[in-house]
Order: C-alpha cells, then sequence, then structure tokens
C-alpha cells in the first residue's frame, strides 16, 4: 500500500493516481448516473422548451437538476409538503439579473407554461449574476456544482461553462484534499461566468489558491511549477474533455503565503479577485477577505502605493525602450532581405559592417539594379543600429520610427520587385557560364568546331561507341538552348536546377573521356584489348605492364595476375617511362589477359 502523504510535499510526490469520480447528473458513456435516461426526458420536455424560449427569449439557460440534488433544492427553497409528496422534476432557469424587477409574472407564466407540458414539474427561477454566486458566498457549494452538472434543454453557454469548471475543482480537492488533508484554500471563479455573460466560447477563468504554509523542503518556485503541471495541464484537459465544452479553461495557481502578501498590499491582481471573484470552494479565507473589502478594511500599504507611483515615473523610460526596440525590428527588416539580395546575386551575405558598401559595389553599381534611394534607406538604418549598439542613441522619437517604418516598408517592396529582377539575370549569367564550360570541354576533346558538329561528333564517337550513357546527347542538345529558354516568362527556379543537375553529370562524363584519351594517347606502348563486354587498352611502361579498363579503373601486372592499382601510380610510371612506339608481349601476360576477361583479341 501507498504511503499516505503527511504534507504538501508527500502530496505531490504521492504515487496513488487520482480516479475522477462520478459528477452528479453529469451524463457518461454507456449510462447515467441514477439510471435515469435524461435523453429520453429532455425529448418529452421539447415542447415545454420550446414554448419558454418563445415566452422569455432572453433566458441563458435551461436544465433539468440532478435527481440526487432534488432534495436539497426542496429543502433550501422550502416547497410545501404536497409539493413534494408530488415527487416532481426540477428544472433550472437562468436569466439576466435585469429582468429581476419581472420576476412575478415570469413566475405566473412559467406555471401556467409547467402546467400544459403534462409532467410535474418545479422550476427554480435564477438570475446568472446574482442568484446563482449567492449559493457560494453563502458557502453553499454543492448547490453550484449541481446546477453545472443539469442537462441543458437549452443553454447559451453559461451551464457548459460552469460545467468544466465544476469538474475541474473536483479534479483538484480530490487531489490536494484527503481526509482530513485540506490544501485547497480557495477554488474561485470569476470572469465572464461571474457576469453571466458568458457563452459557448467563453474562457473559463478560475483561480485556485493552495495552503502551502507546512511546505519546508521545497522551494516556493518548485512548488508552484509542480502544483502547475498537475492543476493547470493535466487536470484541464480532463475536466474539458468529461464536460464537452469547447470553452478554454484559464487557470490561475496562486501559494497562499503570497496571496496573502498580495491582498495585505492590495495588489489589483488579487484585489480585482476578491472584489469580483466567487468561491466554488473556500477553506474560510477568501469569503473573510470580501467581507473585509467590502468593509473598506483592505487597503494598501505605503510600501505598495509607492511602488505604483514608481511605475508612473518608469513610464517614458519604458516608452523609449520601446521605441529603441522598434528600430531594431525596422533594422532586421531592411537587412535580412537585402543580405538575401546579395545571396541570390552569389555573394556572401554581407556583415553588417559593411553591408552599406557591398551593395553599393554589387547591387548599385555592378548589376544597377537597387537606386540610390534605396541605398540610402539602408544606409540610415544601419547608422541608426550602430548608434544604438554603440551605446550614443538613447532614444528615437515617435515620429521617426513612423517615417522610418514607411521608407522600410517601400524599400521591402522594391525587394521583392528586384528579386525577380536579379533571379533572371543570375539565370542568365549561370545559363552563359554552363553552356561555355560544356562547349569548350567537347572542343578540347573534338576540336575547335561549332556546337552542332561537336553535338554529332558526341554523338558519333561516344554515345553510338558506349563510352557515355545515351541520355548525355539528350543532356548536350537542351544546354545548346538554354541561354534562349532562360531569357522566356515560361522558364522558372525549377527548370535552373534541372539544367545544373544535368549539366553537372555531362561535365564529370565529358571529364572522365577527356582524361582517359589523353593518358592512352601517349604512345609508350600501347595495345587494345576486346572482349565480350567491352575493351580496356594495354599500356606497357618501364614500371611494368597497366590496363585501364573502359570505366577508367586502372590494373597493374603483378605476378602472373592484373591486381588493383591506382591512376597516380600509373601518371607516375608514364612520366618516368622513355618514348618507345613498340613493345614485347610476353607469354605470361597474355595468359593474365584471358584470365582475366576470358577469349578477347589485341591489337596494337
Amino acid at each position: 500500500m501507498d504511503k499516505k502523504p503527511e504534507n504538501l510535499t508527500d502530496n505531490l510526490s504521492a504515487s496513488s493516481k487520482y480516479r475522477p469520480s462520478v459528477t452528479p447528473g453529469l451524463p457518461l458513456q454507456g449510462g447515467m448516473p441514477e439510471q435515469v435516461d435524461y435523453q429520453k426526458l429532455g425529448k418529452k420536455l421539447e415542447d415545454f422548451k420550446k414554448k419558454m424560449l418563445k415566452k422569455f427569449p432572453f433566458m441563458i439557460s435551461l436544465g433539468i437538476l440532478p435527481i440526487n440534488a432534488f432534495a436539497m433544492f426542496e429543502e433550501d427553497e422550502g416547497l410545501p409538503k404536497e409539493e413534494v409528496d408530488k415527487k416532481p422534476m426540477h428544472i433550472i432557469m437562468i436569466m439576466p439579473e435585469d429582468q429581476y424587477k419581472n420576476l412575478t409574472a415570469i413566475k405566473k407564466d412559467v406555471i401556467d407554461i409547467a402546467k400544459t407540458s403534462g409532467e410535474k414539474i418545479w422550476v427554480h427561477i435564477k438570475t446568472a449574476e446574482v442568484d446563482i454566486w449567492n449559493y457560494g458566498l453563502d458557502s453553499k457549494f454543492e448547490f453550484i456544482d449541481a446546477i453545472g452538472a443539469s442537462f441543458p434543454l437549452y443553454d447559451k453557454g453559461f451551464l457548459g461553462a460552469l460545467r468544466v469548471a465544476s469538474i475541474h475543482k473536483s479534479l483538484v480537492l480530490s487531489w490536494l484534499n484527503v481526509g482530513r488533508i485540506r490544501y485547497v484554500a480557495t477554488y474561485g471563479i470569476f470572469g465572464s461566468l461571474v457576469r453571466g455573460t458568458a457563452d459557448e466560447t467563453s474562457d473559463v477563468d478560475v483561480t485556485v489558491i493552495i495552503d502551502d504554509t507546512d511546505v519546508k523542503r521545497m522551494s516556493k518556485v518548485e512548488l508552484v511549477e509542480k502544483l502547475r503541471g498537475k492543476i493547470v495541464y493535466e487536470y484541464v484537459k480532463e475536466a474539458t474533455a468529461l464536460a464537452g465544452v469547447k470553452n478554454i479553461l484559464n487557470v490561475q495557481v496562486w501559494l497562499l503565503t503570497d496571496f496573502w502578501q498580495r491582498v495585505k498590499d492590495a495588489e489589483p491582481v488579487a484585489f480585482t479577485f476578491i472584489r469580483d471573484g466567487v468561491p466554488l470552494y473556500d477553506r474560510g479565507t477568501f469569503i473573510p477577505w470580501k467581507r473585509l473589502l467590502q468593509m473598506g478594511k483592505i487597503k494598501p500599504s505605503p510600501e505598495a502605493i509607492d511602488l505604483y507611483m514608481k511605475e508612473g515615473d518608469r513610464t517614458v523610460d519604458i516608452i523609449k525602450r520601446r521605441q529603441l526596440d522598434n528600430m531594431v525590428d525596422i533594422y532586421f527588416g531592411v537587412v535580412t532581405p537585402t543580405q538575401a539580395m546579395m545571396m541570390l546575386a552569389g555573394h556572401a551575405p554581407p556583415v553588417p559592417k559593411v553591408i552599406v558598401q557591398e551593395v553599393k559595389k554589387i547591387l548599385v553599381d555592378k548589376e544597377k539594379l537597387m537606386t540610390a534611394k534605396e541605398l540610402k534607406t539602408l544606409e540610415k538604418v544601419v547608422k541608426l543600429y550602430k548608434d544604438y549598439e554603440h551605446g550614443t542613441l538613447k532614444d528615437v522619437p515617435g515620429k521617426e520610427i513612423d517615417n522610418l517604418l514607411e521608407e522600410s516598408m517601400d524599400y521591402v517592396k522594391k525587394m521583392r520587385e528586384l528579386r525577380n529582377s536579379l533571379e533572371r539575370r543570375m539565370w542568365e549569367h549561370e545559363a552563359e557560364r554552363i553552356t561555355g564550360e560544356v562547349f569548350n570541354l567537347m572542343k578540347k576533346i573534338f576540336g575547335d568546331k561549332g556546337q552542332e558538329a561537336l553535338i554529332s561528333d558526341l554523338e558519333n564517337e561516344m554515345v553510338k561507341k558506349g563510352k557515355v550513357a545515351e541520355r548525355m546527347l539528350g543532356i548536350a542538345k537542351d544546354i545548346a538552348k538554354l541561354k534562349a529558354k532562360v531569357k522566356t516568362k515560361e522558364f522558372t527556379q525549377g527548370d535552373m536546377q534541372r539544367y545544373s543537375r544535368d549539366y553537372s553529370a555531362l561535365v564529370e562524363a565529358l571529364t572522365e573521356f577527356s582524361q582517359r584519351k589523353e593518358l592512352v594517347s601517349m604512345e609508350k606502348g600501347i595495345a587494345k584489348v576486346n572482349f565480350d563486354k567491352g575493351w580496356a587498352e594495354l599500356v606497357g611502361t618501364d614500371e611494368g605492364m597497366f590496363l585501364v579498363m573502359q570505366n577508367g579503373e586502372v590494373k597493374k601486372y603483378e605476378k602472373g595476375k592484373f591486381v588493383s592499382s591506382d591512376r597516380k601510380m600509373f601518371e607516375k610510371a608514364l612520366k618516368e617511362t622513355k618514348e618507345r612506339v613498340q613493345f614485347s608481349l610476353p607469354s605470361e601476360v597474355v595468359a593474365a589477359l584471358k584470365k582475366e576477361f576470358g577469349e578477347c583479341t589485341i591489337s596494337f
């Protein structure tokens, strides 16, 4: 068995997991509490509901009270015994406070409508702003729970909002109030729900005050974080799911000692909560505070008054600080897209120290895209930021911020426009480079010829002979048209990326072929070996025999077989070999070639 918690610290560390209890009257999956079919009751009262809405369009909520709460409502309102003996169904009707003056007439009309319903009904009429919350102020918290647990026949959001708060309260109490131990000092509600204006989307604002007077082994910060982790995050999620509402539950968690200090100083948050809030649970702390406040006994200390007066004195400093922050935001809003433009132009993003000079050199003088007007705006924001960094700029007038913001917006708009122009210009530069590199390389291989002739040689000498992949011919033909295509409106960034990718593959294939051709054309003793799956070239050097495969791989003859070698060793052997155009081919080398390739032919 788990050890029973002896203090708040133990309670927070307890291993026992909370199991949510049934809230009276709350429909649950798999049935209803007290074996009552509320859905069926709701259908029977459909005509009654319609008549009530037609007669009282101002009505906020109409619901069936939980059956196990009937007796306490009967006793609280002093129902005559003959009415109790009829065992009526108890209905809660919630209306705005401004209709209270018409209560007598409303009661008469409600009785008439109830008589025509064919059901034994007793309607409890309460105002949202006063009657409901008087239960809390009178410590009759179970009445508020019962109203929140009512089965809604009609609801503008009040019952749903109250239901999620009541369920959350139950979860918190079940965790922190065990046996004779009571750690929850107050669970209170405030905001739109107390004002009677809550709807289906209104936030539900609650405050939980925890008695921390027995906590000795945990800091306040750690304690508050542990409490919030459970109360704010875990239980809010669980309560929202159980209540089935869209209302967002906002929970504030306070330690009793901290809240007492705030009450003593009449701190605004505490002051407002006590003045406007209503307890859904109280252990004898909130209601005395409220009474003291109503009696004028809660007054701020001189220290608190001085503190709040100082806040007024700090206003100018705060505004100046925020104006400087605005200037910094404008600076980054101008500099960041400018750096993007520089990257687009093929340069590293310049640091703020030299950004004005670099932009002038590249975007103004070289590319002639940016005008002196834009450069002046950039120069202005950079200077302001440098002065700010160096501590010489203490404040920026609001009017100057407004003017600077307007200039920066024009600047950013201009950068967006320039981006398209610069991007296309960079594509044209890239197309020029790609086309030049590809056809210059082809000229080195096939000679100084025109593009059509070079493409023809590529097809006949390389593609048809299987020296490069067939798709290289299509890439070369596309690149021949690239400079024209890049100037069309249809050309996109995706097209440019594809051309760059294909260009790299073609250059790699041409370079490899060129290097292989240069190696085997040096006539330092060369023989061509043809076999079923391709060909290779046998090269004789003073360092021995080398075999250059079709894919560029290099092997060396050693001890009756060809073993893997590397290009550097091969190139060194070629360089150090004396010129000769013939060489002898020993029988053991021929045997090694047959062992390597099977049947093959050797030609010189």
